[in-house]
Formats: structure tokens, C-alpha cells, sequence
């Protein structure tokens, strides 16, 4: 017969189970509208061609200015990774508090207005591991911006780092990239690495993307082997540009990720 504190394991594995099976199940669903959406380089491209950039943000993301002390965690001259970085001012900003900056990004018009809008002169040098990429280098700032598909980007060309942002890349990354995107983000993770990442929640059904939903869900799968995971911040993001996709609702959540301890 089995005794009652058995019995109390027994059935606390059994929840633990059905959530872990309820999970799975809810994250396939949550997915399954999205997961065949495809966005080509050439359309990012075409997007930064035509100014069709509404996700870009003419200011510091109020995310980042919330979380940073959490990202920096008292270190100086931390070593930052932008993956999709656009023209982020939050580039400059991190810059302008002594930190160093490398950003990934397909479009040029993007890195060349990036510097031109914050009144900083570059220079432009071709990258002999990539073929046809350049890396933008700022002369006032420490920013090196690479022009090239993100998936040719590694750390023997740029290294590892200290810290990353993720505001706008694995929403935008095509669903079924995710596992090698993940891949990527850790291997340009250092030791010390922390890793903040903006995600978006909104019901699939209703909007095909870019941005892409990424479940609460989906992160351990893509991350939580080599890392872990913390939930900072949750917030209603909905407004009239949302409204207009087709959305009734818009959840942001911002999650720290670091590196398990060996």
C-alpha cells in the first residue's frame, strides 16, 4: 500500500506531467497559425527602401531604460550585441555610457542612417569571412554595425559578449528559424552574458506577422538547457497601430537569460 507522503509525491508528479503535456500541447497550438510565415532578407530590405519602418523607434525602448541596470549589473565597458539592430538609438545611448556595441543588420540604408542621424562619422571596411559583408565602424562612439545576414555573423568574427538586447530580432526571425537562431544568440553568449529579450503575446489567428508571437512557452525549449530564465516584466502594449494588424490585445514581456552556472 502505498503511505500518504508517497501519495503526495505521486500525485505531485502526475500535475507536473499533465502541465509539462498541457504546455506542450498549448505552445503547438499557439504556433501552428505562424509557423509556416516566411519573411524574405530582400522584403526586410525593401521595408527600409520604401521607409515602411514603423517598428522602429525614435527613442531609448522604455524596456531597455527599466532593465538595463539588471543587464549591465555593475560591470563597465560591457560588451553589447544588437541581433536585427536597425537603427536603434538605444545603439548610442548604451555608447554614450561607456559601453561597446556591435550590431548585426541586412540593411545598409539602415547602418549608414543610423550614423548620419546621430551626427557621428564611420568608416566602412569589407569583412574577408563574410563575402559581400561590410562593417560599419563609428569614429566617436564604439559601434560596429556588420551589414550581412545574421545567420553568417558567428563569434569568430565578432566575439562573445557581455551583454545582448533583443528588442525587435527573435519576433522577427521566421518561426521555424527559432532553434537555429537560439543556437546563435548562445553561442555569442560569454560567461557572464545577460541576455534581455522583448516578446510579444497576441492571438495568432488574427495576425499573420512580422512581429511573430513567441510563447512564454517556446523560450525553455530554445533556451533553458544552457540557460536560465527570468520573467522581468509584463505589460499591456496594445495600441492604435495593433488595432490597426487586426489585434485585440498585445501582452510585452521582457525576460532576462543567462548562462547556467558550470
Amino acid at each position: 500500500m502505498i503511505n500518504a507522503a508517497a501519495g503526495v509525491l505521486l500525485n505531485k508528479l502526475l500535475s507536473s506531467f499533465r502541465k509539462s503535456i498541457w504546455a506542450q500541447v498549448n505552445k503547438s497550438s499557439m504556433l501552428a497559425p505562424q509557423e509556416n510565415r516566411v519573411m524574405a532578407l530582400g522584403e526586410w530590405e525593401e521595408r527600409w527602401q520604401e521607409d515602411r519602418i514603423g517598428f522602429h523607434q525614435p527613442q531609448v525602448h522604455k524596456m531597455l531604460e527599466d532593465n538595463v541596470d539588471k543587464v549591465v549589473d555593475g560591470r563597465t565597458g560591457v560588451r553589447f550585441f544588437f541581433p536585427l539592430c536597425g537603427k536603434a538609438v538605444d545603439m548610442k545611448w548604451l555608447a554614450d555610457m561607456g559601453h561597446s556595441v556591435v550590431g548585426v543588420e541586412i540593411s545598409e540604408k539602415a547602418i549608414k542612417q543610423f550614423f548620419e542621424e546621430n551626427n557621428m562619422t564611420y568608416s566602412e571596411e569589407p569583412v574577408p569571412a563574410i563575402p559581400g559583408a561590410k562593417v560599419y565602424k563609428g569614429s566617436e562612439r564604439n559601434i560596429s554595425l556588420y551589414q550581412c545576414d545574421l545567420f553568417n555573423f558567428s563569434s569568430s568574427i565578432g566575439g562573445q559578449f557581455g551583454a545582448i538586447w533583443d528588442r525587435g530580432s527573435l519576433v522577427a526571425i521566421n518561426p521555424r528559424d527559432r532553434e537555429k537562431y537560439a543556437n546563435l544568440i548562445i553561442s555569442l553568449m560569454a560567461k557572464d552574458c545577460r541576455y534581455l529579450v522583448d516578446t510579444l503575446l497576441y492571438n495568432p489567428e488574427l495576425y499573420t506577422g512580422p512581429p511573430f508571437l513567441v510563447p512564454d512557452e517556446q523560450l525553455p525549449s530554445l533556451f533553458g538547457n544552457s540557460c536560465d530564465l527570468k520573467l522581468l516584466t509584463s505589460v499591456d502594449s496594445l495600441n492604435e497601430r495593433q488595432r490597426g494588424w487586426g489585434l485585440d490585445y498585445l501582452t510585452e514581456n521582457v525576460h532576462l537569460i543567462t548562462p547556467k552556472s558550470i
